[in-house]
């Protein structure tokens, strides 16, 4: 069985209920006592898996392993599938370069990245909050200068953080805000800044030359930075996340992403399928509306939250 520790077990077991109840309690149901791995137990397997959204590929090879090591001897009863079971996805979900990475000096530079809807806004906001709950000292930019909502939002959660946030007004210059984001981050000393963008996928051409412009702008000012471009992705979404997130990775040379509203699906296994498609770690997960409800991923904590482990 997988550890997880304390309060981050807590929150992921709470915000996974539905997943939990989704996959844990049919799987819990579908490998009762002295039941065969036959055919029609394969497809039941199928469809529970898939109804989470584990995705099609992941689905298929997790079958055919079973098929082997039942063939094998190696998967005998339930308690075997459900110890295989875990196993597999965890190894799936685990991936070097989960923590959030640190430049050598000066302000670590993060741009958050998404489509509007999926919580970045909200993403942004929790980090920070975490990030000042560890000591650090956080400034907040707001790239996203298409939409005055975007601003004022950003602006409220800055205060709830309480954090410094530089911006300017609607239609302004994306990339002059970023680079008096950064240049502000370093005059003040602080050791992130977080750097908020447009979200619109409409245009991917029209997309990609902004968000490239804006990586040009700032490292100017840090040769380095970006350290970080995060991926917000809505856990609700399913495949079409993993087609947002291909688009975003083309553009922006993606490092990590991060899922949100996993509290409100029964499909936590789009953090799976997202980390499958993209070759990328999932850095944090949202679990919850809250301010502490960015939790950093791990493997074993969101594996046992699934299969109803024990703390």
């Amino acid at each position: 069985m997988f550890k997880a520790i304390g309060r981050l077990f807590t929150r992921v077991k709470e915000g996974l209920a539905k997943t939990r109840a989704r996959i844990g309690g049919a799987l819990r149901t579908l490998i009762g006592a002295g039941r065969a791995i036959d055919r029609q137990f394969l497809q039941q397997l199928e469809d529970t898996l898939l109804a989470a959204d584990i995705g099609v590929a992941k689905t298929d090879e997790i079958l055919a392993e079973l098929k082997r090591s039942y063939r094998d001897g190696e998967v005998a009863k339930g308690e075997d599938l459900l110890a295989f079971l875990k196993k597999t996805l965890r190894d799936e979900l685990a991936a070097e370069g989960s923590d959030l990475q640190r430049a050598a000096s000066g302000p670590t530079v993060v741009l958050v990245v998404g489509v509007n809807g999926a919580g970045k806004t909200t993403t942004i906001a929790k980090l920070a909050k975490r990030l000042t709950g560890e000591g650090r000292t956080v400034l907040i930019g707001a790239g996203d200068t298409y939409r005055a909502a975007a601003i004022e939002q950003l602006a409220i959660w800055a205060e709830r953080a309480g954090v410094e946030l530089v911006k300017s007004h609607q239609g302004a210059d994306a990339a002059a805000v970023a680079y008096d984001a950064v240049a502000a981050a370093e005059a003040r000393g602080c050791d992130y800044v977080l750097i908020d963008t447009a979200g619109r996928l409409h245009n991917k051409e029209h997309l990609m030359r902004e968000l490239e412009k804006l990586r040009r702008v700032i490292q100017k000012r840090i040769p380095s930075a970006p350290h970080e471009t995060l991926l917000v992705l809505d856990g609700t979404a399913g495949q079409n996340a993993v087609q947002q997130a291909k688009v975003f990775k083309e553009a922006m040379g993606v490092t990590g992403l991060v899922v949100t509203k996993l509290d409100g699906t029964a499909k936590g296994g789009a953090a799976i399928t997202v980390r499958r498609e993209l070759g990328l770690p999932v850095k944090f997960i949202g679990v919850g509306e809250g301010m502490d409800d960015l939790q950093p991923f791990d493997p074993d904590a969101f594996i046992a939250a699934i299969f109803g482990d024990q703390e």
